[in-house]
Formats: structure tokens, C-alpha cells, sequence
């Protein structure tokens, strides 16, 4: 469903052909039916700006509300999961024109089973974009786990030894450290 034009190189941001791409990866991408992504570090630079009366701000990148309006005009749906309950995200959500929108959601991969069941797909027709490690733990689940380039050291899903997918990261967050598979345990 993703459509060859839309294929970029992520290190210029040059548009390139599929050709370039591996062909499994092409199979996956073109199986894709729904972009699900995390807000805070997603689409968003990460920062939350906090006033006397609460949560007043985000700053949103342009180009990424163009990514989206391009990814609805060649049919995919778009979802917002977060783990915060926000009036600026329902406010860009609805900017957007992005109907599913999940907030205070502390279980990513239950939303992502629920918007699966909406429109009846199965998850490896699902995309999800995060940044940190509650959004890396979905990525083995759908058929593209995307993190975005400053997440790269904290939530990136690498293959172990064995093949399988993994968490492996270099620099845990304050407060956790990688458990014996990779996963973060609380100390």
C-alpha cells in the first residue's frame, strides 16, 4: 500500500526506487494497511513545555503532518498511541483529519490488536513509529516496526544471535536496565 513514490533514503531524504530496497522489505511495506505512531519523540522533537495551568505545548515538525496527508491520499489509516492524554494531540489528531486516536494507553500492542479487529487486519498489516522502549516492544508484533533516527541507542529492535528479534539497547533510561533478553527491568 505504501506506493513506490513515497519510498525515501533515509539518509538524504532523496527519493528513491523500491528497486534499492531489499524485496522482502518491499513485500512487507506494500502489505501495510495502517500507520499507527507514537506521539511524544515521534512526532513531536520530544520536549513537553509545561506552564502554570499544566501541559500548554508540543512542537509538531510540518513535514511529518505532509507525510501523513501523503500516506492518507494513498489510502492508509492513520492512528496516534500514546501514553498521554493531551488536548494539543487531539488537537493536531483532528488537524490531521486522524480518527483513531488512543491516549493514556499503557498497552500499545493491546490498542494496535484493537484497531486491527476495527478494520480487520491482521497486525503484520500495521505499522508502528516509536521512539522508546514501551514502543520497541511492539515492533516484533506488526509487519513494520519503525524508530524514528533520535531513538536509535534507546528503542531500536536488533536481531540476537539466534535470528529472532530483540531489544537490545546501548543506554537504558534512568531507572532501568536491560534485562537478560534485552527487555528493561525496573532496579
Amino acid at each position: 500500500m505504501i506506493p513506490q513514490s513515497m519510498a525515501t533514503d533515509s539518509t538524504s531524504n532523496a527519493q528513491t526506487s523500491s528497486a534499492s530496497l531489499p524485496p522482502s522489505l518491499v513485500r512487507k511495506l506494500a502489505a501495510i494497511r495502517l500507520l499507527a505512531t507514537d506521539v511524544d519523540g515521534t512526532l513531536t522533537d520530544g520536549g513537553i513545555y509545561l506552564g502554570e495551568g499544566g501541559e500548554v505545548m508540543k512542537r509538531y515538525d510540518c513535514h511529518d503532518g505532509y507525510g501523513i496527508a501523503l500516506a492518507q491520499q494513498h489510502g492508509l489509516r492513520i492512528a496516534f498511541v500514546t501514553g498521554r492524554d493531551s488536548p494539543v494531540v487531539a488537537r493536531r489528531a483532528a488537524e490531521l483529519k486522524v480518527t483513531d486516536l488512543c491516549v493514556n494507553c499503557h498497552d500499545k500492542l493491546l490498542a494496535l490488536h484493537l484497531l486491527a479487529e476495527k478494520y480487520e487486519l491482521g497486525l503484520e498489516e500495521i505499522a508502528f513509529v516509536g521512539d522508546d522502549l514501551p514502543d520497541a516492544a511492539v515492533f516484533p508484533h506488526v509487519g513494520a516496526g519503525v524508530a524514528v533516527a533520535r531513538a536509535a541507542g534507546r528503542a531500536v529492535p536488533r536481531r540476537a544471535a539466534d535470528g529472532k528479534r530483540s531489544l537490545a539497547t546501548r543506554r537504558a533510561p534512568r531507572g532501568l536496565q536491560p534485562g537478560p533478553t534485552g527487555s528493561g527491568t525496573r532496579r
